[in-house]
């Protein structure tokens, strides 16, 4: 083979591989950066599709929860809540997240990484009540989500580790007190996650005693169930003005509507 057939082989075969990798690593870039809907975010986040539009990857809310005044030091070690998404996080790159097993939110009062955001992918709106009242007790980072096989509070032993962890005790989590009925004797207390007042700090899954933590903090989105429409609250006035010109008369006729509901009692049955 001469030496320009071999050269161009040759440098076909490196476009090849260059080609690849370029490709590979692309690939790799897009999927790292799509929205990933178990990533917990800062409090006041937006939707994740909405934050990944919004977030522009800046890094001050971390640097404002790295240096917030109430840092939580553990064995000598500074904890901090926020990350900067890395490849191989498991999370958009660049973008702020946490992980509530090893460092959930210490729930500051003055909320300083989300004041710290420019562009409102944080924002004072998703941590409002209803009077429009601003505070971190109404953030809705996550919400925890209890696997009763591995919870031991569920096989009879007394573990409270998640509720006395819980910074809305009696409020996100309750204790309930059900019989034993295999022995008589004792009484099960089981934690009881209430979603309207659970912030998904993760307070809770870092301080379970289980070696997989038997409780867990996943965004909202991804759990939590809704009624929508479809129901009416009867308990609720304002609820019921939804249906306040809804008639009640029937508009479907059949021929068996037309009858009493007595004739088609038993239709069909032969008695002996």
């Amino acid at each position: 083979m001469d030496k320009k057939r071999r050269s161009f082989i040759v440098g076909l075969a490196q476009a090849a591989a260059v080609s690849t990798v370029g490709g590979t690593l692309a690939a790799g870039f897009i999927e790292e950066n799509k929205d990933k809907p178990l990533t917990l975010r800062p409090p006041g986040a937006l939707d994740e599709k909405e934050f990944m539009k919004t977030c522009i990857r800046c890094g001050l809310c971390v640097d404002a929860c790295k240096t917030r005044e109430n840092i939580y030091i553990v064995d000598g070690v500074k904890k901090t809540t926020l990350e900067l998404a890395k490849p191989g996080d498991d999370a958009p790159l660049g973008t702020p997240f946490f992980i509530a097993r090893t460092n959930p939110c210490y729930m500051c009062e003055d909320i300083p990484c989300m004041y710290a955001c420019p562009t409102e992918a944080l924002t004072p709106d998703r941590c409002k009540n209803d009077k429009g009242e601003v505070a971190i007790d109404y953030a809705k980072m996550g919400v925890a989500v209890i696997d009763p096989s591995s919870c031991i509070a569920y096989w009879g032993l007394q573990c409270t580790a998640c509720y006395r962890a819980c910074p809305e005790i009696d409020k996100a989590i309750t204790i309930e007190w059900r019989k034993n009925k295999r022995t008589g004797k004792h009484a099960y207390r089981i934690p009881i996650v209430h979603e309207d007042a659970c912030t998904g700090c993760g307070m809770c899954e870092e301080a379970c005693v289980t070696e997989k933590a038997a409780i867990k903090i996943f965004p909202r989105e991804v759990v939590l169930g809704k009624a929508g429409d479809r129901y009416v609250k009867g308990w609720d006035a304002k609820d019921q003005q939804r249906v306040k010109n809804a008639s009640t008369k029937t508009t479907t006729e059949t021929g068996r509507s037309k009858k009493s509901a007595l004739d088609n009692l038993n239709q069909g049955v032969s008695w002996q």
